[in-house]
């Protein structure tokens, strides 16, 4: 709450009117100019240590369409966080990380065929500043141009992928889709797979392109511990891309996604999961699959807002180290 004279109006709308990147303002949830967080938007990207953005696309998607809408719900849910210490980090992320909201993506809807090339040019312009990118979606085929920037970058990624499905569907030279970009991603060199693993597995495909597989059953059985172990020994010192599709979750968790599986952990296991990987070298992150059409009491919209906050706490941990 704002100290010193009571009658002062109470600052609002930080999204747009804070005057540093650094730190927050507290105003009501339920009121002011939505962005991530309460993240400034904006565009310069001088001493900013993390950049969030949305890319609002949806039409290369298999089952429902609906994700265009996951940014404007994530950004919404994510208002519960504003300006406090967040659980389980105990710390405010804002007060050790430089962060703008970036707003959205911009592309020509009327030609889907060029968003990847709209998307990877982009993220190329922020990646360059040296900033953190992560990404809120849209449907998982956005992973594909994200990754090709970030490895332009670092070289080839550990990719760890929460998920309900592989996405290692046949590919072909002219088109990537949600269910194939991690095929796509191995073919050209984009991800190492004998570094990268997949979590949450409910499905199969012709070929797991040489990632190992926790699938929702192991999942269950194994426990949170071993899992992270897993995670960890996979990936081991590489720098590493977090991709987090939502219908990871079992639907009674994340109801709101297009292609939902019944079978899968709870958000309080995917979370304990996510919370124990701080120590590995995330280098990006999207969040995406959020399909708000589908979505009861923004169940799903909190669920992926969370996991983007959780992203940001490993962030401003490692930092703090």
């Amino acid at each position: 709450m704002p100290s010193g004279d009571p009658h002062r109006p109470r600052p609002t709308d930080h999204a747009f009117l804070a005057t540093d990147t650094l730190g927050g303002e507290t105003e009501p949830t339920y009121g002011g100019a939505l962005s991530f967080m309460r993240r400034r938007y904006g565009r310069d990207l001088r001493g900013v240590d993390l950049v969030v953005w949305g890319v609002p696309f949806d039409a290369a998607v298999s089952n429902r369409p609906g994700a265009r809408f996951g940014p404007q719900a994530i950004r919404r849910a994510s208002a519960i966080f504003d300006s406090d210490p967040q659980w389980p980090f105990g710390i405010d992320p804002w007060q050790r990380l430089r962060a703008i909201d970036w707003g959205d993506c911009s592309f020509d809807y009327g030609r889907p065929q060029d968003v990847p090339a709209c998307i990877r040019a982009q993220a190329d312009e922020i990646l360059a500043s040296g900033a953190t990118l992560l990404t809120l979606g849209g449907d998982h085929s956005i992973t594909f141009p994200l990754l090709q920037a970030h490895a332009a970058r670092h070289g080839p990624l550990a990719l760890v992928q929460f998920d309900a499905h592989q996405d290692t569907w046949h590919d072909a030279d002219d088109r990537v889709d949600h269910g194939n970009f991690v095929a796509c991603a191995v073919r050209h060199g984009l991800i190492d797979p004998a570094r990268s693993i997949q979590v949450g597995i409910r499905s199969v495909a012709p070929t797991d392109c040489g990632l190992e597989i926790i699938d929702g059953e192991a999942l269950q059985e194994l426990g949170v511990a071993p899992v992270v172990e897993r995670i960890r020994a996979r990936v081991g010192a590489a720098k590493a891309y977090l991709t987090f599709d939502i219908d990871c979750l079992d639907p009674a968790f994340a109801p709101g996604t297009g292609t939902p599986v019944a079978g899968g952990p709870s958000s309080a296991q995917a979370l304990m999961i996510l919370r124990r990987l701080r120590a590995i070298d995330w280098v990006g992150m999207d969040v995406v699959e959020v399909a708000p059409p589908y979505d009861h009491a923004d169940i799903t919209a909190i669920a992926g807002a969370t996991v983007a906050m959780y992203a940001v706490g490993l962030l401003a941990e490692r930092r703090r180290e």
